[in-house]
């Protein structure tokens, strides 16, 4: 048996690029044909004629997206699952991704063997496979990046830019966890809660995209997109691609026991639900008569539906944040930009 820390037992070198290839991403791709048990430059493969493909990449690098420590399962499961996300938000169903990554030197074959390990489990859970990629050294920190494919049917891919005055605003799960759990892994939110401490860290690490009813959104909601650099932000930018406005009732926001317990009745913290990110939640429009439907989905994918505003005419991108009262609430920040 190969030692992931020394490679061939028989040489003592390590693995080597190649090795790695086989070792660690061979046993990825073995679920998807056209991947041609990525022994060729690229992989090959078809789509059925009533469907179309969806592709997103995502890019994360250490330091930004993740702490240089976090564990490498960690690592893979948020990366997959980001890009994931994505396919949900446009209505489709995974497919296949491909895989890029840059490490360090310093960067360990037991580290890799971890991080393909945290990979397959996801793969298993999403039914989706590798279908190729590339692997560089590089001197600066570890960065990796998806391309993932989904199937939609043809002309049905949900858009951001299909919201219209008078629908209302719906969002899956729970808002705020992982921003709280950034501040948690950051030092600056103490939590002596630990079984609310470990709730928000768990969602900051393991985002759950909502692959399951993310299709079923497919002639319901007329725009939609994933919440990754904050709600009242990803509103605006669902408002800006559908010219028109929004109203964002925040008592209406779904928070989750953890979230609650740590935000209490302070502003600011609740501010920072709102706008922190990495929720990697379903935020979309649909007309008020789609409500029953997108009830009974809930019930049936177990995925929790929550209305939480409407859309109206102004001008494109603007969102009002309302309070219990109605009254607008002026928020320090609209969201995340990298740049």
């Amino acid at each position: 048996m190969i030692n992931p820390k020394t490679g061939n037992p028989k040489s003592g070198k390590p693995l080597g690029e190649f090795g790695r290839i086989d070792r660690f991403f061979k046993p990825l791709a073995s679920g998807f044909p056209g991947a041609r048990g990525l022994a060729d430059d690229a992989a090959v493969f078809g789509i059925p004629p009533d469907q179309e493909l969806v592709v997103t990449t995502d890019a994360m690098v250490a330091g930004v997206h993740f702490f240089p420590d976090d564990s490498p399962g960690d690592i893979a499961a948020k990366l997959l699952r980001t890009n994931l996300s994505d396919l949900a938000a446009m209505g489709a169903v995974p497919y296949a991704y491909t895989l890029v990554t840059a490490l360090p030197k310093t960067v360990g074959e037991d580290w890799l063997g971890a991080f393909a390990a945290g990979l397959g489990e996801d793969q298993a859970r999403f039914g989706i496979a590798l279908a190729g990629g590339d692997s560089v050294s590089t001197s600066g920190p570890v960065t990796l990046s998806v391309t993932a494919f989904g199937l939609v049917p043809k002309g049905k891919a949900v858009p951001r830019w299909g919201g219209r005055p008078g629908d209302r605003l719906f969002v899956t799960g729970t808002i705020g966890d992982a921003a709280l759990g950034l501040q948690i892994a950051f030092g600056k939110l103490e939590v002596t809660d630990d079984s609310a401490r470990a709730v928000l860290l768990r969602r900051l690490r393991y985002p759950d995209p909502r692959t399951t009813l993310g299709p079923r959104l497919v002639g319901l909601a007329t725009g939609c997109l994933d919440v990754s650099d904050g709600l009242v932000a990803d509103l605006g930018h669902l408002c800006e691609e559908s010219g028109c406005a929004a109203i964002l009732e925040s008592a209406r926001v779904p928070l989750s026991d953890a979230a609650r317990a740590v935000v209490g009745s302070d502003p600011a913290r609740f501010a920072l639900a709102l706008t922190g990110g990495d929720d990697y939640e379903l935020l979309f429009a649909a007309p008020a008569e789609a409500a029953p439907a997108l009830a009974a989905l809930s019930v049936e994918t177990g995925v929790p539906v929550t209305a939480i505003g409407r859309l109206v005419e102004g001008p494109a991108g603007s969102v009002v944040v309302t309070d219990p009262q109605g009254r607008a609430l002026d928020l320090p920040t609209r969201g995340w930009d990298h740049f």
